[in-house]
């Protein structure tokens, strides 16, 4: 009795071991001032050769495969200030949003456009173009942060278009740390580099947010 005891404990053990060794690795937040988040970008020349928006698969079907809603939805209900009503097929009607770059109220979904923080475009350039598929299509579907994705005016966002800090800041002058520090966190998140043009902007904006605390964890 006591030996097939031991070999039932046994085989359980024998079962629970791989359950263990496969679990999905924790990825520690990491808080940062500004001025040594920034420090910790690696500095190289940006190269867009090859790149192709179609690279990046998005929208998919979201964190919730189960919701009928993409990704794109998925972020307009997760930053909604006033909740939208949702219909079928994740059909969104009525609500508010506050697009932080310009300070704009939205009360039409359709007027808003998810922005990527650091462009798919300024991703391949540094680094991304190494990527398998599948780390691009997480790259441009990464609701893993609050501050990868972001809905704003569909204004606002094409005035930015590819570009980074050096050649575009938010209109709202009073955003400026705030998206300067989801930039630096969202490139450390991903492991992206910076050029040297954009290394020496977000060392001044570093300078002028000494407050400006950078959080973020690695991308799995």
């Amino acid at each position: 009795m006591i030996k097939n005891l031991l070999r039932g404990c046994t085989a359980l053990a024998l079962t629970l071991v791989p359950l263990v060794a496969t679990a999905a690795p924790v990825h520690a937040l990491e808080a940062v001032p500004l001025a040594a988040a920034v420090e910790l970008l690696p500095v190289a020349v940006e190269d867009r050769t090859g790149y192709t928006r179609s690279s990046f698969r998005h929208w998919n079907g979201g964190d919730d495969a189960g919701d009928g809603c993409n990704t794109r939805q998925e972020v307009l209900l997760a930053e909604a200030v006033v909740a939208p009503e949702v219909g079928p097929n994740c059909t969104i009607t009525g609500g508010s949003w506050l697009s932080y770059y310009d300070g704009q109220t939205v009360t039409a979904a359709g007027s808003l456009d998810i922005d990527h923080v650091v462009p798919l475009a300024e991703s391949w350039d540094s680094g991304a173009s190494a990527w398998t598929a599948q780390r691009r299509e997480a790259y441009a579907n990464d609701q893993g942060a609050h501050t990868s994705l972001v809905a704003v005016t569909a204004r606002s966002n094409r005035s930015k278009a590819d570009k980074d800090p050096a050649e575009w800041m938010p209109p709202a002058g009073d955003q400026h740390c705030r998206y300067v520090g989801e930039w630096v966190g969202t490139k450390l998140r991903w492991g992206l580099s910076v050029d040297q043009a954009e290394q020496e902007t977000l060392a001044v904006f570093a300078e002028a947010c000494e407050t400006t605390i950078v959080t973020y964890s690695t991308a799995p």
